[in-house]
């Protein structure tokens, strides 16, 4: 994470909502068989840990159960010219994004808990794609869910530490902000317009 604490999340709390908000990580581990990563859905459980099911045949599954993991979430990111400064010669180009870091231990959910890691999943999303028409799994027949419920494995990641950066052009004055701004929408980058737009 950057180091410059003008770039930080407000709270780990404020790193944990927008993990779960983003909803998609990078899983790292270490494994007998060497370094793996699996990208999976991500949803918090209420207490402070979070949640996850990747392909029952992923072949870092095997290795997820008490295995200590990095979790990547990563949001918008774009290169920044200084040609969107009022002074560019003094300054370099950059690259502004968002992400977070989670470090923790995973640990193999039962049948029940992956179920409701589904329900939050779907309860959290389907409303952002589909608000007319939800997806519930009460839509499918029983005996077509609980097949394909066998395909996945559901995690838990017990959080031991969380990291995030909000690197979104914090140093400037807002004059070159305005620059960045418009120069992101010309360019076809309006999420990472929208999130520098809202640390002003």
């Amino acid at each position: 994470m950057h180091p410059n604490r003008a770039f930080r999340f407000d709270s780990d709390a404020a790193i944990l909502d927008w993990a779960v908000a983003r909803g998609f990580a990078h899983i790292f581990a270490d494994t007998p068989e060497g370094m793996m990563v699996v990208h999976a859905p991500i949803v918090a459980n209420g207490t402070g840990a979070v949640r996850f099911h990747v392909s029952r045949g992923n072949r870092m599954t095997p290795h997820l159960d008490g295995a200590r993991v990095l979790l990547s979430i990563a949001g918008p990111d774009g290169y920044i010219t200084p040609n969107w400064y009022i002074e560019p010669a003094g300054s370099v180009p950059t690259w502004n994004y968002v992400s977070a870091e989670i470090d923790g231990t995973a640990r193999l959910l039962d049948e029940e808990s992956l179920i409701n890691q589904l329900d939050i999943l779907a309860s959290l999303h389907e409303p952002r794609v589909a608000p007319d028409r939800p997806w519930t799994r009460d839509k499918m027949p029983e005996e077509r869910f609980r097949a394909m419920l066998g395909a996945i494995t559901g995690f838990e990641v017990t959080i031991d530490a969380m990291r995030g950066t909000t690197k979104l052009s914090q140093n400037k004055n807002d004059a070159e902000v305005a620059g960045v701004i418009a120069g992101l929408r010309d360019t076809g980058n309006p999420d990472l317009a929208a999130a520098t737009e809202a640390t002003r």
